[in-house]
């Protein structure tokens, strides 16, 4: 292993008078990050039917065999990439938020933010289901429901619980296929 010559003075000031001023760039505000364009839930979309999107339509008759919310994984996705997703280490491109919407509104929603994200060429996007507290029951029907429904779109590949600073239990960061 080669070790490492001391800077010269004169190397060093050139070094800094090329890079100029420089700042530290925080990670979590670059995380946080929502897109300006991201799809929003309209008053209006309460009484109207989910169109087939591009991507074809999400399938709600698929039970859900595992607590929603825990890890899943299509097959051939890297374990370096699952471990960064599970970490909270890839950027949210973009988010949705579905808290207090009806199962149909929901599904509508999702199914057009995950088709959109696709078309832009997004990696990870957060869903945001809340956590079932205002329910009947206190019930996580959306949890349920999202967990389903992600499982069965072709563009995800992988989806698990948020880290805390991002929604924990009450949200997912998605991984989209490139």
């Amino acid at each position: 292993m080669s070790k490492k010559r001391p800077v010269s003075e004169d190397d060093a000031a050139l070094f800094r008078s090329a890079v100029g001023d420089v700042r530290v760039i925080d990670d979590e505000r670059t995380l946080a990050h929502r897109r300006g364009a991201t799809p929003r839930a309209r008053a209006d979309s309460a009484n109207t039917k989910p169109k087939p999107e591009p991507g074809g339509p999400i399938d709600s008759s698929v039970s859900a065999d595992r607590d929603p919310g825990q890890l899943f994984v299509r097959p051939g996705l890297q374990h370096k990439h699952v471990r960064r997703l599970r970490q909270g280490r890839i950027a949210v491109e973009a988010e949705t938020d579905l808290h207090g919407m009806r199962t149909r509104e929901a599904q509508a929603l999702l199914t057009a933010f995950l088709d959109e994200c696709r078309d832009q060429g997004l990696r990870c996007v957060r869903v945001i289901h809340g956590k079932g507290r205002g329910s009947r029951g206190g019930h996580a029907v959306l949890k349920w429901e999202v967990d389903r429904w992600l499982r069965r779109h072709e563009a995800v590949m992988a989806f698990c619980s948020a880290q805390p600073r991002h929604g924990g239990t009450g949200a997912l960061y998605v991984l989209l296929k490139s």
